[in-house]
């Protein structure tokens, strides 16, 4: 991660705070996930999707979990047992870690030496270090790597695969464009001692039963990057890590902090082994330059997600994996740039239903650029690691850690989901006249046509506006202005209709409860203010839809008589 912005700061409205409480006071986190087991190993690729040894989908849900800071121990072992915490990463739906490393762990006989005892002690960490004595006594005179492969081995425990990241050389902070530790050649970034790293660490963690990839390198970036340099050192390190551990995949990352693989669309790689490559890339809102802070939040949508994907995101389109290894934001919702970029964000997530991994699981560091016991706003845990930090942001997330698609899923064809980003659930019928946000494990089938319909897939029915703060209804009469949706607004997440009495447009919104209304549609251009109520992603899915009992079981005998169902989906 390439350093954390200052930011303007804000609360969520009102109304969508009272929403989001509601919502979580019916779904508490721990209703969220279902005992998961790990796939069947070792992983592979077929096209863009990352699948298991029996080529179903496999979608990557991570967290970052940084173990390259200067003690070069993982964090927050001075406030819970490393039991605790994978328990509780499992608990909040993650499949995956992305655990970081240094390079100098495996190149440095000076510190691979060190215990973590004298690790913490040399750094003059004495708190931490009795906090590790008294959680987690087993590992204090373990060696720094002893303890790392701990760390692996609890996550097993709880059924969590693992990414290992080369995050760094030096242990500290990552990352400066000046820290020379950017690209190959740079002072401290051998690329033999790196090659030479990789496959000790490929070498030592073969047979693993949970390690299911290596990330190369982080966040290449600097004066000295090259495209020259990036094909000749990422291709000879996905190399040593196949060639030392040919299970794992390998995990090639971008340059300029891993926000750019557009090079790619020029010239690929060329390794035989195909099957076990997937690229890497980063996103953050502050990427994306002062364009939440300052403009209008459709715009710098829609121009974040026409970068991400000439940047990287044309690869799935490709046929190539790829998995957004970072991303992250101010977790408690103090900061409105951040809160428009996620929406954003999970929007596209869900659209392209994205493998990820959240920058960061840790609530805490031992210690960062020098200041001891560092509170990590963008980490998911708490400052103390015992819970959430924000129980409402864990459930957003809950809304894009299942597949929506992919290999071996199930033979259900293709139908559409409406997502709600701001909330992180699915539009739900009630009844013919109410619809309401649910969790989207639990989302009715819809059809978006090729005629602007958007039809509830059981019934046929469609969806139809009926006045401003009301809720639509689903109905017959489907030649009707007021039931033609179109995609408005540069973020292409305003769906919108016109009202059979006077043509005024309106968009699909979200009242405080949490049902569905229509209202004039808001901050389409120019006001810099919040659309997120009414941000709406419809998505594909083709995995089993949920039992439902079908509309026609409430309407009245006869009511179908003269109904004859449209077809014909948008693709």
């Amino acid at each position: 991660m390439n350093g954390e912005p200052q930011d303007i700061q804000t609360q969520l409205p009102l109304a969508m705070f009272i929403l989001l409480s509601f919502l979580l006071f019916l779904c508490p986190t721990s209703l969220l996930t279902e005992s998961t087991s790990l796939p069947s190993l070792p992983l592979s690729t077929s096209s863009r999707w990352v699948v298991d040894a029996a080529g179903r989908r496999v979608k990557l849900a991570c967290g970052n979990w940084a173990a390259h800071m200067e003690t070069v121990v993982a964090e927050g072992l001075d406030k819970q047992p490393i039991k605790t915490i994978s328990e509780r990463i499992a608990s909040m739906g993650f499949n995956c870690v992305r655990l970081t490393w240094p390079t100098d762990l495996l190149s440095d006989p000076s510190l691979a030496s060190l215990t973590v005892r004298a690790s913490l002690l040399r750094l003059g960490l004495m708190e931490a270090a009795a906090g590790v004595q008294a959680n987690n006594p087993e590992i204090m005179d373990l060696t720094l790597f002893q303890a790392f492969q701990a760390v692996v081995s609890n996550l097993a425990d709880s059924n969590i695969m693992v990414i290992l990241d080369n995050q760094i050389t030096k242990p500290g902070w990552c990352c400066s464009k000046l820290d020379d530790n950017g690209f190959f050649g740079d002072k401290f970034f051998d690329p033999e001692e790196w090659l030479e790293a990789l496959t000790k660490m490929a070498t030592l963690f073969r047979g693993s039963t949970n390690v299911v990839g290596m990330s190369l390198r982080n966040e290449l970036r600097g004066p000295n990057q090259t495209l020259d340099g990036w094909y000749k050192y990422m291709q000879r390190g996905a190399e040593a890590v196949h060639s030392a551990n040919p299970e794992i995949l390998a995990i090639l990352s971008g340059l300029d902090y891993d926000k750019d693989l557009s090079f790619l669309s020029m010239k690929q790689v060329e390794l035989p082994f195909t099957d076990k490559l997937v690229f890497e890339l980063h996103w953050y809102g502050f990427s994306d330059g002062q364009d939440w802070q300052n403009g209008n939040s459709n715009e710098a949508c829609g121009n974040a997600t026409s970068n991400f994907i000439r940047k990287g995101g044309f690869l799935l389109k490709d046929g190539w994996p790829l998995f957004l290894s970072e991303f992250g934001v101010d977790v408690m919702g103090n900061s409105l740039a951040d809160n428009l970029f996620l929406s954003c964000f999970l929007s596209v997530a869900a659209e392209l239903d994205l493998d990820w991994a959240i920058w960061a699981l840790q609530g805490s560091y031992y210690r960062r650029e020098g200041q001891l016991d560092f509170d990590e706003t963008y980490g998911v845990l708490s400052r103390d690691w015992s819970k959430a930090r924000n129980e409402r942001f864990v459930y957003r997330l809950a809304g894009v850690q299942k597949p929506f698609q992919g290999p071996g899923l199930s033979n259900v064809p293709q139908y559409n989901i409406i997502f709600h980003p701001l909330t992180g659930l699915c539009i739900q019928k009630k009844s013919l006249f109410k619809l309401e946000l649910g969790p989207c494990a639990q989302s009715d089938s819809w059809n978006y046509t090729l005629e602007d319909d958007i039809m509830e897939k059981s019934s046929g029915f469609c969806l139809q506006v009926e006045d401003i703060g009301k809720p639509p209804k689903l109905g017959t009469q489907c030649g009707e202005s007021s039931s033609k949706w179109k995609l408005i607004s540069d973020s292409k997440m305003h769906i919108a209709s016109e009202m059979a009495v006077n043509g005024s447009a309106v968009c699909l919104d979200v009242s405080p409860e949490g049902f569905i209304v229509t209202n004039f549609c808001k901050c389409l251009r120019y006001e810099t203010c919040s659309p997120e109520s009414q941000w709406f992603k419809i998505i594909s899915s083709t995995r089993y839809e949920t039992e439902q009992k079908a509309l026609m079981d409430l309407l009245p005998t006869g009511a179908l008589d003269v109904y004859t169902p449209i077809v014909g989906r948008r693709r």
